[in-house]
Parts: structure tokens; C-alpha cells; sequence
């Protein structure tokens, strides 16, 4: 028997996890973090505690599944994006990550977007916006303020580069992150150079890895040492995972063009697959060859969703989901008179406004917390469906939602999502995504299937589909037309 070791490199914790090359999970374990928090929007972590994790999750899961460690022949991971580090020449930090929540890099990034570089244009046609979370803002803040480090600095990567390093010795960075998320544009001559030169930034040039590896493909074999220290033979291989997000939509089985995935948590993410090329207002991308070779994703999200749902249990003390649940499920479409904009945080798409606000509009004694409950979910797929309606603006129609994360427990709110799009969505029978799409990954680059398109088919298992009710359609078409009214009436009230 062949088997794969992925990891699952996210905020909190890693999570290292076994699978046979047919898709079955023989073994999970997660070992924590700790994130430093400061003042400034700043959010670090410790390099040497992911690699230290990456051994003991691994080592723990490989005790779990009861295999052979010599029967694995292939490793690959999926982390948080735009975790940014600076790494000496043996690949030690420097000095802790900046972690992708940690947004000090706000001037940076308008600075960044200032330029009106071309390399702009796949963020909102040039528009915007520029996070302070995403590379080349968090560079230039230390190159800013923290001169020594980046001067000594052999490289500046991403989480998912340290891991590869202290695997292979190789420093390679994924087509995926930075097709992303440092403006590398695979269909257009690779490295934003104009914009680093506008920045003052020519040296990240030669900081960056000096491979780009797509995801799938063997970046190179364990190092003595990384064998040693997991235990596993030298000859294990080594393959391009990415972002967590992105690679979760492999684990969907998310490859063909008009298919959407639907990535919910904290915050919904919406990337889609398409043929051709496309950049408008409200939409971000589409990036080339990030995921699938000669395919584009676009992108849309949502910064507060899952969010809501807990400040709401927050508020008045807790959930008891399965009463709430049953009580909102009773409820007819429009949680009798109440409509919420989803916009606790911020917009990130389709206005891009970090300054828009919540509401909740038609409040009355009445009202109970299901009908908040049911209301919030409606709001926030109402926001989905004014992604997917961006989308469609710019040359891009979805025909069915994949979902994954915890959203896609709650059969309800996966019915309010069919209902508000008016598309089936598909659940998988697996909810682990970015492990899933990782095993893909390594069954791919282990040479068991030809492509990552034949490893979806033989590794993701598919779960249930729910269909949108067209009676609930029609009449969240209605709604979702108050909804939209929301916007401009809300900033017209704040003065903005």
C-alpha cells in the first residue's frame, strides 16, 4: 500500500493527516500554536513552532495509522497565505512572522496602490483594493521599519516556503501564493517588477525563492536531516501544495469551468473557475494557472460571516444550535420583516469598503433571537449572491456551489444559500477540504494519477446536494433587491 502525510498549516494549529491514494483518511492529529498579539493590528508567530509542529503532528499521525512509515511516498500541505517571514541562509527567522491577520502594513498598502502600477489590475481592474495583509505591503513595512532585517534578510517567503525549505532544502515558492497575493502574473511575464522598482522594493527581487513551483509538481526529496527528524525515508517526495483556501478547492473537486467554491469559517470566500481571462470592478483576479494549469480563478469574499453568527451568541449568552436551528427553520424567507447587511467589517466584495458598517433593519418587539439568527444567514448569503451577481458583470456565471467549512454543517443556512443563488450546492461527503486537496496533491505528484483533474476524480467522494426550493427563490429575489438598497442608504447615513 501507497500512502500520503499532508498538513494542514492554519491559524491556530497544524494538522498533519494520513490517506491511502483512493481518498480515505487513516489518521489525524493537531498540535497548537501560540500567536502573539500587539498593539498596531500586529499578529506573530514563532517559524521554529510551525516546523516543530510539522514533526509532531506528522510523527503522532503516522503512529495513529498503524502504517509503515517506508509505505509513504509523498508529502504535501496547505497554510495560511500571506504569513510572511524573514529567513536567514540556513532558514532561520529573523525575527517572528507576520501572520496573514496581522494588517500593520496599512500605509504600505496604500502606498502600494498609489502607484497605479499595471500589476494592479487583476484587484478590482486597478481599483482596489491593496490588503495590509499580502506581501508586498508587510515587505515594505519592514524594509521600512525594520531595515537590518530586510537588509540581512537571504529571503522573504511565506509559511508554505519555510516548510518546503526545512523539508528539502530548497527554496521555492508556490505558483499559488503568489499568483495570489504578491502580483506574480503567470500569464504575463511572472515578477511585478515595475511595481517593486515604483516602491523603492528592487531588492525583494532577489529575497524572493528563485523557483515558482506549480501546485502538483515535486519540488524535490526529504533532506537527511528532515528524514531523520520525521522518521520517513529520503526518497519521500516533496509536492507544491499552496494556500489553504485554494487548495480546499481541490478537496471540493472544484476544477471545471462555471464551478464555484464556496469557502465558509470566520469569513466566506468565493473563488471561481473559468477559461478565459477577466478583470472588473468588484471582482478580484482572474489569476492564471494558480490552481489548474491553463485555467483562470476569480475571486470575491466576504470579511465577516461566520463572525456574525458567534457575536450573536456572544450577545445573548451562547447557542443551543439544534433549538435555534428547528426554530429558524420555521420560519418563512425574510425572518418576518427583518434584513441584515453583512458588512460588520468591512466590505471586501463587491464595493471593496473597509468603512461600510452592519445594519439590521425592521426590528420589532416581536422579534426573537431565531428571527436574528435566520436573518444574519439570510444577509450574509444575500452578500453572496451580490458577489455572484459581480461575477456575472464581468463575464462569469456560476452553474453550481460547492461548499466546505462550517457553514456546510447547517443544512438551514445551506438551504438559505440555494434559495438566495438559485444554484444546487454540493457538499462533499468530506469536510477537510485543504487536506483533501493536499493528499490530491501528492497522490498527483507521486505519479499515482496523471493529472489533478483525475486525482479529484478518484479521491473526492461526493456527499449530498440540495436544491433551491423555487418558491423561496422567487421570493428572496424580491428581498435581495431591499438588500441591496441597504448599502447606499446606510452610508448615506454615516456620512460617508
Amino acid at each position: 500500500m501507497a500512502y500520503i502525510l499532508t498538513a494542514d498549516g492554519g491559524t491556530e494549529s497544524l494538522r498533519a493527516r494520513i490517506y491511502d491514494v483512493a481518498g480515505t483518511c487513516l489518521a489525524s492529529h493537531a498540535v497548537p500554536y501560540d500567536t502573539t498579539f500587539a498593539a498596531g493590528a500586529r499578529a506573530e508567530q514563532n517559524p521554529a513552532d510551525w516546523w516543530a509542529n510539522f514533526v509532531t503532528a506528522s510523527r503522532a499521525a503516522i503512529a495513529e495509522a498503524g502504517i509503515d512509515p517506508g509505505s509513504i511516498e509523498a508529502i504535501a500541505y496547505a497554510t495560511t497565505s500571506c504569513s510572511v517571514v524573514a529567513l536567514d541562509e540556513t532558514g532561520d527567522a529573523l525575527r517572528p512572522a507576520l501572520i496573514w491577520m496581522d494588517v500593520r502594513a496599512s500605509a504600505e498598502a496604500d502606498a502600494v496602490l498609489a502607484t497605479g502600477d499595471e500589476a494592479l489590475s487583476l484587484n478590482g481592474a486597478g481599483q482596489g483594493p491593496v490588503s495590509a495583509e499580502w506581501m508586498i505591503p508587510k515587505a515594505l513595512w519592514l524594509k521600512r521599519n525594520e531595515p537590518e532585517v530586510f537588509d540581512r534578510a537571504h529571503r522573504i517567503c511565506e509559511y508554505q516556503d519555510f516548510l518546503t525549505y526545512k523539508l528539502t532544502g530548497e527554496w521555492a515558492a508556490s505558483l499559488d501564493n503568489v499568483g495570489l497575493r504578491w502580483h506574480y502574473r503567470n500569464d504575463r511575464g511572472g515578477w511585478p517588477e515595475s511595481l517593486l522598482r515604483k516602491l523603492g522594493l528592487e531588492a525583494l527581487l532577489e529575497k524572493w525563492p528563485p523557483r515558482v513551483v506549480a501546485p502538483g509538481e515535486v519540488v524535490g526529496t526529504l533532506t537527511a536531516a528532515a528524514a531523520e527528524a520525521l522518521g520517513l525515508p529520503r526518497s519521500v517526495k516533496v509536492v507544491q501544495g499552496g494556500a489553504d483556501a485554494l487548495i480546499g478547492m481541490i478537496g471540493l473537486g472544484v476544477a471545471k469551468p462555471g464551478q464555484l467554491a464556496l469557502i465558509t469559517g470566520s469569513s466566506h470566500l468565493q473563488f471561481g473557475v473559468t477559461e478565459e481571462p477577466l478583470s472588473a470592478s468588484g471582482v478580484w483576479g482572474a489569476y492564471a494557472d494558480i490552481v489548474y494549469p491553463g485555467r483562470y480563478i476569480v475571486e470575491g469574499g466576504q470579511t465577516s460571516t461566520g463572525s456574525i453568527i458567534n457575536w450573536l451568541g456572544r450577545l445573548t449568552g451562547g447557542h443551543d444550535f439544534e433549538a435555534l436551528n428547528a426554530a429558524a427553520a420555521a420560519l418563512p424567507p425574510g425572518s418576518e420583516g427583518l434584513i441584515v447587511q453583512d458588512h460588520f467589517q468591512g466590505n471586501r466584495t463587491p464595493y471593496t469598503d473597509p468603512l461600510s458598517r452592519g445594519a439590521i433593519l425592521g426590528l420589532t418587539l416581536a422579534h426573537e433571537k431565531h428571527h436574528l439568527f435566520r436573518a444574519i444567514m439570510e444577509g450574509i448569503s444575500f452578500g453572496t449572491k451580490a458577489i455572484l451577481e459581480a461575477f456575472a458583470r464581468a463575464g462569469y456565471s456560476a452553474t453550481e456551489i460547492t461548499a466546505g467549512g462550517g457553514a456546510s454543517a447547517s443544512d438551514l443556512w445551506m438551504q438559505i444559500h440555494a434559495d438566495t443563488a438559485g444554484l444546487p450546492i454540493r457538499i462533499p461527503a468530506s469536510a477537510d477540504a485543504p487536506s483533501t486537496g493536499s493528499a490530491i496533491l501528492a497522490a498527483h505528484g507521486a505519479g499515482h494519477y496523471a493529472s489533478i483533474d483525475e486525482g479529484i476524480a478518484g479521491m473526492v467522494r461526493p456527499g449530498r446536494v440540495i436544491e433551491p426550493i423555487p418558491a423561496n427563490v422567487a421570493a428572496y429575489d424580491e428581498l435581495f433587491r431591499k438588500y441591496l438598497a441597504l448599502y447606499p442608504a446606510a452610508r448615506d447615513v454615516l456620512g460617508r
